[in-house]
């Protein structure tokens, strides 16, 4: 890690994250290494922003970061990582990829023939969620606009008040149910009824049926708790004439989670998530999965990440390999010659016209020994899904909105190919000690 630090155009991120710092209002921002250094080891070694506290007990880290003195005390506060990434955007991260990549150029890990064959995949980035029902959203749903009337004076008018520092994630549970129940006292609301203790016990009542197989009684606790919702909406809509944004989002969720059916398309699985989408990919362990489709492009020979883009609207896999293949020339400057894909891209009328697509069920009766090879080598984009997944923190999105899956799908791939040169400039070290029959992987 001491010789990569040396090798990292540090310079490169100053001047492209730069803009986003003014020097005339506010206090000093942190320093652009020090958050460029803590997102890729946050990435490479699958931790959390409140396990920064790694920082304080490893030299390697500090001086990596750019620090020249060893420190007892924290670098950042976790929410500080927050903020910068919404300040960078997913056009910034993407800049991270591109490092690693350039990295590998110049120490000679990377040669520019490794990209003239490249396999492409899809996979699904699952967003950190509760798995849906519609019991659950029924119940979750009513207490989250009573919670913003209030009565003003001692007029009939109801404006609102919005609490800025209350999220409207209720998978919180209990530490935010308590929060709420302390603005509903303050509040002083004047609806004709929140439910708020009915809808819960009926929500323990509707899991206890289900859980004894007794369907036809869940059902009707499932409707009820859906008529709870009705009332709540509907008494909120007759008593706040001009509703603001925050409120009128939150009921126009109300309104599709009341209408939408089994068949129905675009439905809402998440409250604070309504982006989520359900993808089933045909696994025989995970049947539905609830998040956004992400394409991957790696290098056939070396499993090099060149290219991933997180994919909302779950798209057919054949429409996303032309955007796939120009993120690839964007980052790396070079256009594959040859793309080795699986049967979900089936389709010539999608596939760019000056690139040959190999579909994995081609006849290989006629093909070369040197061909069957390349073909074979398909199935190694398999593995680097899954050590994106399990290693680099891409099994579960924690980050908000579609801008936070873009941004997480990236920072894992950058943190997969910090990985790979951690481990190449370890080999570079031991070269002197080792005998020349020693074999390593990367």
């Amino acid at each position: 890690m001491y010789q990569m630090s040396n090798k990292i155009d540090w310079e490169k991120f100053e001047k492209e994250f730069g803009k986003n710092y003014t020097e005339k209002t506010g206090r000093p921002g942190l320093r652009i290494r020090l958050l460029v250094g803590l997102h890729y080891l946050r990435h490479a070694y699958n931790v959390s922003d409140e396990r920064v506290e790694g920082y304080l007990e490893n030299p390697y880290w500090q001086y990596f970061c750019g620090n020249e003195y060893f420190e007892h005390d924290l670098p950042c506060d976790p929410t500080s990582l927050v903020k910068w990434r919404k300040r960078i955007g997913s056009d910034g991260v993407e800049k991270f990829l591109e490092e690693t990549i350039l990295l590998g150029q110049r120490e000679g890990e990377i040669k520019d023939q490794e990209f003239r064959r490249v396999n492409v995949d899809t996979t699904v980035q699952e967003k950190a969620i509760s798995f849906p029902t519609d019991a659950r959203l029924y119940h979750k749903n009513p207490p989250s606009p009573v919670f913003f009337v209030r009565k003003t004076g001692e007029g009939r008018t109801l404006q609102l008040n919005l609490p800025n520092k209350i999220d409207l994630s209720f998978d919180t549970r209990c530490k935010m149910r308590q929060i709420l129940v302390k603005e509903v006292f303050k509040a002083k609301i004047q609806l004709r009824q929140s439910y708020k203790r009915k809808s819960k016990l009926v929500f323990i009542k509707q899991g206890r049926y289900f859980h004894a197989k007794q369907i036809k009684r869940a059902n009707k606790e499932t409707k009820r708790l859906k008529t709870y919702l009705g009332c709540v909406k509907r008494d909120i809509e007759r008593k706040v004439e001009n509703p603001n944004e925050r409120l009128k989002s939150l009921l126009e969720i109300s309104e599709r989670i009341l209408t939408q059916s089994k068949n129905s398309k675009n439905k809402i699985y998440s409250i604070h998530a309504p982006e989520v989408e359900c993808i089933s990919k045909g696994k025989s362990h995970k049947r539905y999965e609830f998040g956004c489709k992400v394409s991957l492009v790696t290098t056939s020979k070396s499993n090099w990440i060149v290219g991933i883009q997180a994919l909302h609207g779950n798209p057919y896999d054949g429409h996303t390999l032309k955007d796939a293949i120009n993120q690839m020339e964007k980052i790396v400057r070079l256009r594959p010659k040859e793309v080795y894909v699986d049967l979900g891209y089936k389709g010539k009328d999608h596939h760019p016209e000056d690139v040959q697509v190999h579909l994995s069920n081609k006849s290989r009766k006629n093909m070369t020994r040197w061909e069957r090879m390349w073909m074979n080598r398909r199935s190694a984009i398999e593995a680097v899904i899954s050590h994106l997944k399990h290693d680099h923190k891409m099994i579960r999105n924690f980050l908000k909105g579609k801008e936070g899956d873009c941004i997480n799908a990236l920072f894992a791939a950058a943190g997969c190919n910090f990985s790979k040169l951690l481990r190449a400039f370890f080999v570079l070290f031991l070269k002197p000690y080792i005998s020349p029959s020693f074999s390593f992987a990367i």
